[in-house]
């Protein structure tokens, strides 16, 4: 018995652009959205002119890198709160779990045009906020709980893992996420609660990560 042409041909494409989609956020996540497209397509295993079958043009592509991983960090965090009874646990857990987490924030807040294609798109927004809903919960309850610094707010938070998970150059990539998780454990120490220098002005909220 032989495939069904029709089947096979929608195999092929989405597994494309499963490997399109899998190649720009790597790409995305090493040299941030504006990276070649030719650059995409040749780590993707793909040709040019397949990429922009996929996705007619680099907004497209971005806006799907977005929604993708944006879906599974809601999914994860949302995990993380149904299994945690620690809020600061759970805000722990997430913040080292940060590898999707990593190009969500970037896409959000880093490039100028990947925050103009987010911002306007219904969809992508509601998924960012419902993960910044989350981590507002985990916020929160992580200071009841007398665990997280009082100083702080979600948008200090995110702001942080903007700064600190932005992949640098290294001799070897194992080194490159040795160094990010570094960076996300010496954040976490900084978080918590215990004596030390008063930050200046207020706590950054998720609300004023809005570019409005």
């Amino acid at each position: 018995m032989t495939a069904d042409p029709e089947t096979t041909l929608r195999a092929d494409a989405r597994r494309n652009r499963d490997q399109i989609l899998a190649a720009a956020k790597s790409i995305f996540a090493a040299s941030g959205p504006e990276a070649p497209m030719e650059e995409i397509a040749r780590a993707a295993g793909v040709g040019v002119g397949t990429l922009y079958r996929r996705f007619p043009d680099r907004d497209a592509l971005i806006r799907a890198v977005a929604m993708d991983n944006f879906e599974r960090v809601l999914i994860d965090a949302r995990t993380i709160a149904a299994e945690e009874t620690s809020p600061w646990r759970a805000l722990e857990r997430l913040l080292r779990h940060s590898v999707a987490l990593q190009l969500s924030v970037q896409l959000a807040m880093v490039s100028h045009r990947a925050l103009v294609i987010l911002k306007n798109d219904p969809e992508v927004r509601r998924l960012r906020d419902e993960i910044l809903v989350v981590l507002d919960g985990f916020v929160d309850g992580a200071k009841a709980e007398g665990k997280l610094r009082e100083d702080v707010g979600a948008g200090d938070i995110a702001i942080l893992l903007a700064t600190l998970l932005r992949q640098m150059r290294a001799k070897a990539p194992e080194v490159a996420e040795m160094a990010a998780r570094r960076c996300v454990g010496i954040m976490i120490d900084g978080l918590s609660v215990r004596p030390g220098s008063a930050l200046p002005g207020r706590p950054i909220t998720s609300r004023d990560l809005d570019p409005d």
